[in-house]
């Protein structure tokens, strides 16, 4: 038996760090969506009591590291499965980019056992698994519009954000989430409201949406890799209605509701960046 899953990006529309807490990781307020830019996972059971990880990108561990391999190894433990596993990854979502592919390829690799090995497991039982890869698994899992609190794991789905295009642009550069975390001092970053933007989704206000979109990280990351704020500044002087840092970088992403100046940008910023994609907001 072979199942198949897709395994959507997600873009900050608003990320804002409250505080560090006292497990060490921080507490957070964003608003995520997903877009339809997604790597493929299939699924195939094996005869053999082994996890088998494959991708089509060879600079991946496929091993321990990888978040796919610790989500099986989780969930068979968990529910005690002696049957093996095999799960073929087709990464399209640029990696180390601010857009959770990891965690999404974790998301679609419990759904997909869950299904798979048909364990009919709730939305809190994926998730309290989830957490324990990656604090935006929780998200992945739900992938609509929806407010996050505590370091990931509280979730609440708003309405789908209102439809328009996306241009995802990531530089020749990669981000560390984890030395962006690092390097945070609360006193100088700005703070964003991730309740007035939850409210602008919720009432389909597109314009209050733009108005109150915004991200704590950039004040750590923009400064150590300008090309960030000059791809934010190409985006805009192009016709973007917004621009915004994904979070922890360096993609940033620009909304548009005209297709139009979605494609102005993306002729734009192709001799800029090498990955560009022209891409729908999810609903």
């Amino acid at each position: 038996m072979e199942i198949i899953e897709k395994a959507p990006a997600k873009i900050n529309l608003g990320l804002d760090v409250l505080r560090k807490r006292e497990d060490g990781y921080h507490e957070l307020e964003m608003v995520m969506s997903s877009v339809d830019l997604a790597d493929r996972l299939t699924f195939e059971t094996l005869p053999t009591n082994e996890i088998i990880v494959e991708t089509n990108k060879a600079f991946l561990p496929i091993d321990k590291r990888n978040n796919v391999y610790q989500a099986a190894v989780i969930l068979k433990e968990r529910y005690g499965i002696e049957e093996g596993i095999k799960i073929s990854i087709t990464k399209n979502i640029p990696v180390a980019a601010g857009l959770g592919g990891g965690s999404t390829d974790c998301a679609a690799a419990l759904r997909g056992m869950n299904r798979l090995w048909e364990l009919n497991l709730s939305m809190d039982e994926l998730v309290s698994m989830g957490v324990q890869v990656g604090t935006d698994v929780p998200y992945c899992l739900y992938g609509t519009t929806a407010f996050i609190a505590g370091k990931g794991e509280i979730v609440q789905p708003l309405v789908p954000m209102p439809q328009c295009w996306v241009v995802l642009v990531k530089p020749r550069i990669s981000v560390s989430t984890r030395k962006i975390f690092q390097q945070v001092e609360m006193d100088k970053l700005s703070h964003p409201d991730m309740n007035k933007l939850s409210a602008a989704i919720l009432a389909r206000d597109y314009q209050g949406m733009l108005q109150h979109m915004g991200n704590s990280l950039e004040d750590i990351t923009i400064p150590k890799h300008p090309i960030i704020q000059q791809i934010k500044e190409r985006m805009l002087k192009y016709g973007a209605d917004a621009a915004l840092m994904s979070g922890s970088g360096p993609t940033v992403f620009a909304l548009c509701q005209k297709y139009s100046r979605a494609q102005r940008i993306v002729n734009g910023l192709k001799g800029f960046c090498d990955e560009v994609y022209l891409v729908r907001t999810l609903q």
